[in-house]
């Protein structure tokens, strides 16, 4: 499958963004979808998932509350809602999938998409 991030941008502290991931190439609905993120210097980190069906999710605990993952598989497509965004968020926030439920581990998903750059200005 192969994944394309859109939406990221620059913003300002409290604001929000809404990206999103189009999967291509393969069956979408086989996919547990996850958003990771990458600041400079920085390991790359995970944000958030969701299952196939989308009745599953879990959250990095730096996001709950803020940040909403949710998927539309008739459109092959996910998004990450991003609200109340600090600049600890700025980072490169790529998308991921993978076979089976869904995972926190970095190394469990196969495919990547190139990324969008996050900016939150203070």
């Amino acid at each position: 499958v192969q994944l394309q991030a859109s939406g990221g941008g620059l913003v300002q502290a409290g604001g929000s963004l809404r990206l999103s991931c189009a999967a291509s190439g393969s069956t979408f609905i086989y996919y547990s979808m996850g958003w990771f993120r990458q600041a400079p210097g920085k390991e790359r980190e995970f944000v958030t998932a969701i299952n196939q069906s989308g009745g599953s999710t879990d959250y990095a605990d730096s996001v709950k509350g803020r940040f909403t993952i949710s998927r539309d598989n008739a459109k092959n497509t996910v998004y990450l809602q991003m609200n109340s965004l600090k600049p600890a968020d700025t980072a490169v926030y790529y998308c991921a999938a993978r076979y089976g439920g869904i995972s926190s581990d970095t190394s469990s998903y196969y495919y990547w998409g190139q990324g969008t750059l996050v900016t939150v200005s203070s």
